[in-house]
């Protein structure tokens, strides 16, 4: 009896010989993907036009207040370089631009528009008012009310929260001397955000001084429009030069 190996039938009819094949091709296309990574230095960019720093401290309990809302199932933050995504969002995203996110919020779907370059699209009442009653800035949404955002943000932990992220590598500092190591990185005016001990104090201070709520206090939502304002932000598209960045990749 003549068998043949390449006859699609057959194989889907013999369990075993299916589930050898599948498993050799899925370590095949790993491989393929996985491989490359060894040989390669670095995956970050580093080219003039890009200096992606850390979040602040509100701005990170924007984020956080950002995933525990789960806006991350409607919402992508990564434009794929196809020439439509560009038209409506803008330079396809960087590498960089998520260097510091843990996780990542790249997304898998888009219920409603990517977010990636949403910051200064809009103004901060435009977006209070939009994550208060969506459909009374768009009238099409099927976004959910969020009117519980204007409570008074919980801040007694966001000293631990950025030592956590500090562990896996965010250059929040604790020591003088880390410090002074941000100061050469992102400046004396962002270093000083980034510094722990100050968190509080920051965090405050950036609320005050952005009003994104236009109300007294420091309430969820001037976290979480904090956070959107600075999307997409980190980054000058102008000065970067396109081939020096596909050398960069």
């Amino acid at each position: 009896m003549r068998i043949n190996f390449f006859k699609h039938e057959w194989i889907e009819t013999n369990i075993g010989l299916m589930l050898v094949l599948t498993m050799l091709a899925i370590s095949v296309g790993g491989l393929v993907e996985i491989a490359p990574l060894f040989f390669i230095k670095k995956t970050v960019e580093n080219v003039e036009g890009i200096n992606v720093r850390p979040y602040t401290p509100l701005e990170l309990r924007g984020r956080d207040i950002y995933v525990r809302e789960g806006c991350y199932t409607c919402h992508s933050q990564m434009i794929r370089p196809f020439v439509d995504e560009k038209l409506r969002y803008g330079h396809y995203s960087l590498a960089a631009e998520s260097q510091y996110d843990h996780p990542f919020q790249w997304g898998s779907k888009r219920t409603g528009p990517d977010l990636a370059r949403v910051g200064g699209k809009y103004s901060n009442e435009w977006h209070v008012d939009h994550l208060i009653a969506p459909r009374s800035m768009v009238r099409q949404s099927v976004m959910p009310n969020y009117p519980w955002l204007m409570q008074l943000l919980d801040q007694s932990d966001i000293a631990g929260r950025m030592k956590a992220l500090r562990a896996v590598g965010v250059p929040y500092s604790l020591t003088e001397a880390e410090r002074e190591a941000n100061v050469k990185k992102f400046g004396e005016q962002v270093a000083a955000q980034l510094h722990i001990a100050d968190a509080r104090k920051n965090l405050v201070d950036q609320a005050n001084l952005g009003n994104y709520d236009s109300k007294p206090g420091v309430s969820e939502m001037d976290a979480l429009v904090a956070y959107l304002q600075v999307l997409g932000t980190m980054v000058d598209f102008n000065k970067l030069d396109e081939d020096e960045l596909v050398r960069a990749r």
